[in-house]
């Protein structure tokens, strides 16, 4: 089955090679991306999973076919395995081509179980025949067993408590981090600005600068948010971001392709241009300056602006 999305003279296309596979076998999915010869397209990145239910086994290299009208055809396979009985949705893919987004048609897998596991006649034999102990010393046996278990759960007890105290005085005792009582955002605009003075990437640090870019944002959408980016993946943050950002459309796509980038750098699928790594800075600023809190408003302030609009009512 093979679904395609054509965007000017972009063409991209996912296909798999069966819709039906069978629990513990493997199926290929083919991405095929024809394209002018100057145009850039970034492929999608995955780490060990597909979508959650559908692993992927083996990354197979890109192969480029130059076509007789000089285009080009890439192309790249994903060994695919699946150890659930479902029905999967895989979502449209997107590939990236500077400012521009394209997205393949969604996908279905249908992962069966091959064999049904007759329980109907299966029995039950004892090994031995039962054995029945002495009642004067199997009731003696029962009081020992019982006394020791008390026992046992004194002293867990007594560890458990001597511990959460322990613990618990730690945690007092911890100093707070000068940072975190300062606002989220004076902290990233801080190490955004000493980021842009370094400029790594002119050195050829292409990953260490996005690395230390991105994590930046994530630091900064953890406190802003109250979002847990600084352990999530790129596609879980934007999950978690895409409500927040709903009358903001244009912050989330920034953010969208910022980590994108990000990803591709990390894995050594992509060498960012300057005007790239410069490009993800500038969506990093604006995330950080177009999200400030307003401050709160001054319950004095207001009251004073009250009285003064009685006093010229009067």
């Amino acid at each position: 089955m093979k679904l395609l999305s054509i965007i000017l003279s972009i063409v991209v296309s996912a296909s798999i090679d069966s819709t039906t596979l069978k629990v513990g076998d493997q199926t290929a999915m083919h991405f095929e991306v024809t394209q002018d010869a100057g145009d850039h397209i970034s492929f999608p990145v995955y780490g060990n999973q597909l979508i959650d239910g559908i692993e992927i086994v083996k990354h197979l290299p890109q192969d480029t076919t130059r076509l007789k009208d000089g285009r080009l055809t890439i192309r790249q396979d994903l060994i695919l395995t699946c150890f659930q009985d479902s029905l999967f949705y895989i979502e449209p893919q997107r590939f990236i081509s500077g400012e521009d987004t394209f997205t393949t048609s969604a996908l279905s897998l249908n992962v069966v179980q091959p064999f049904i596991i007759d329980t109907t006649d299966v029995q039950i034999f004892d090994v031995k025949d039962i054995v029945k102990a002495p009642i004067w010393w199997w009731g003696i046996i029962r009081w020992i067993l019982l006394g020791l278990g008390i026992i046992a759960v004194g002293i867990g007890a007594y560890f458990l408590v001597r511990y959460l105290k322990q613990r618990r005085k730690a945690e007092t005792e911890q100093p707070v981090d000068p940072e975190l009582l300062r606002p989220a955002h004076e902290v990233a605009l801080e190490k955004l600005d000493k980021i842009r003075e370094e400029k790594l990437y002119v050195k050829g640090l292409d990953k260490q600068y996005q690395t230390e870019l991105t994590d930046v944002v994530r630091e900064y959408l953890a406190r802003r948010f109250d979002v847990s980016s600084q352990e999530m993946t790129s596609d879980e943050i934007l999950a978690e971001m895409k409500p927040l950002l709903q009358e903001q459309k244009e912050l989330y796509t920034l953010l969208d392709r910022m980590l994108r980038l990000a990803d591709l750098v990390k894995f050594a699928k992509h060498r960012p241009t300057p005007d790239e790594n410069e490009a993800s800075l500038r969506s990093a600023y604006r995330i950080v300056q177009e999200t400030i809190p307003a401050p709160p408003q001054d319950a004095d302030a207001d009251a004073d602006d009250n009285d003064d609009t009685d006093e010229a009512d009067e």
